[in-house]
């Protein structure tokens, strides 16, 4: 079964399937030690490969390399990755969606954002023609074999909102997603208008949604989450935290407590598994 038809069926089951954003290999690799499916958050990726905001500067060579190098280590994860606008050009977007399927990727998220794109969440965001952002997603859908393809809104103006979650859920894509929902009341309205079509919510730390849990989501219809942030934002919190100590201590490093400190061998544990995953996955004998 291809990656794309196990993610389809992963949320086809009862209940909302969460998938964790990932930045870089070490976050994937502990979140694949909790979860069983990731999403390739472009605001991670953004923040973590070029040290920039998520407005626009990721060109698409640098996620599909990233996006190969996550499946190399992680064979049987269900991996949904951010790509933005398609990279403007939809041929490019073609070109991209193709690359991605031939590498393992589970899945895609295509926005209808004009440049200069901003993060989901944020103000001053700006939409497409509805007729050219479909005209986009149609190519798209005609170019992937089974990749699962989510279509997504960044339409603030409510009537708007509702008018392209409708022509969306019409399309062949498999999911929908508006992104910044601000209540849940509007989750509600929306999957009104969105039918039987599978529902994403989009959570991040400090946005403008409302904090839902799976149970609470599946309650309100909502087949899928992404988790953008929570591997990022721990991990800035933590390093902060820890180079303040270690500033403080007269750059002494703190004793490491057996059984909850990280050092040396716990990380090279996390990361041996990387290895295991792959041979399990491809025993001796058998292609890659």
């Amino acid at each position: 079964m291809t990656h794309g038809n196990k993610l389809r069926e992963r949320i086809a089951e009862p209940g909302t399937t969460p998938l964790i954003g990932v930045y870089d290999m070490y976050s994937a690799s502990i979140a694949a030690a909790h979860y069983d499916g990731m999403f390739v958050s472009g605001f991670g990726f953004a923040a973590s490969y070029y040290g920039l905001p998520d407005i626009g500067f990721i060109a698409w060579p640098d996620m599909v390399a990233f996006v190969q190098r996550l499946r190399g280590a992680f064979p049987a994860h269900h991996l949904l990755v951010d790509i933005d606008d398609g990279y403007v050009d939809p041929e490019v977007a073609c070109h991209v969606v193709e690359g991605l399927e031939r590498i393992g990727a589970s899945g895609v998220i295509l926005e209808d954002q004009k440049r200069p794109r901003r993060c989901g969440h944020a103000d001053g965001k700006q939409v497409l023609p509805l007729e050219e952002y479909l005209a986009k997603l149609e190519m798209v859908l005609a170019t992937r074999q089974d990749l699962v393809v989510v279509a997504r809104t960044d339409a603030t103006d409510e009537h708007d909102i509702l008018r392209r979650a409708a022509a969306l859920a019409a399309t062949d894509a498999d999911v929908v997603l508006v992104d910044g929902v601000r209540s849940v009341e509007w989750i509600r309205r929306i999957r009104d208008v969105v039918g039987t079509k599978p529902l994403l919510f989009n959570q991040i730390a400090g946005g403008k949604s409302p904090r839902l849990s799976l149970s609470e989501l599946s309650d309100l219809g909502v087949e899928v989450a992404i988790y953008s942030t929570p591997c990022l934002f721990a991990a800035h919190e933590a390093m902060h935290a820890a180079l303040s100590g270690l500033k403080a201590a007269d750059g002494r490093l703190p004793e490491l407590d057996a059984a909850r400190g990280v050092g040396v061998r716990a990380a090279t544990s996390l990361l041996e598994r990387n290895i295991a995953h792959r041979r399990e996955a491809h025993p001796a004998g058998t292609p890659a």
